[in-house]
């Protein structure tokens, strides 16, 4: 499955922004999807991950009640509602597809190639 994450740009604190990933392939709906981000000089963190049918997320502790992951498998698409954002969200989100909900990069096997999300103070 190849991924391509947009939706990224530039917010005040408070505000809000909403990132797409649009996968190709025919099987999308047979992966887990995940969010990760990675700030300059940080390592990249896990966000959040739904599951394949979208009845199951599970956020990081930092982002729990502002982000919101959802996903539309008829339309190959995932996204990550952002809200109140902070100037600690800053960074480049990246979308993962894998096989078993997980928070660590290395569970997941596609990329897409991350979008820059900056907020300012």
């Amino acid at each position: 499955v190849q991924l391509q994450a947009s939706g990224g740009g530039l917010v005040q604190a408070g505000g809000s922004l909403r990132l797409s990933c649009a996968a190709s392939g025919r099987t999308f709906s047979t992966y887990v999807m995940g969010w990760f981000r990675q700030a300059p000089g940080e390592e990249r963190e896990f966000v959040a991950v739904i599951s394949r049918a979208g009845g199951s997320t599970h956020y990081v502790d930092s982002v729990k009640g502002r982000f919101t992951i959802s996903r539309n498998n008829a339309m190959k698409m995932m996204y990550l509602q952002m809200n109140s954002l902070k100037p600690e969200d800053t960074a480049v989100y990246y979308c993962a597809a894998g096989r078993n909900i997980a928070t660590m990069v290395n569970e997941y096997e596609y990329w897409g190639q991350g979008t820059q999300v900056t907020v300012s103070s």
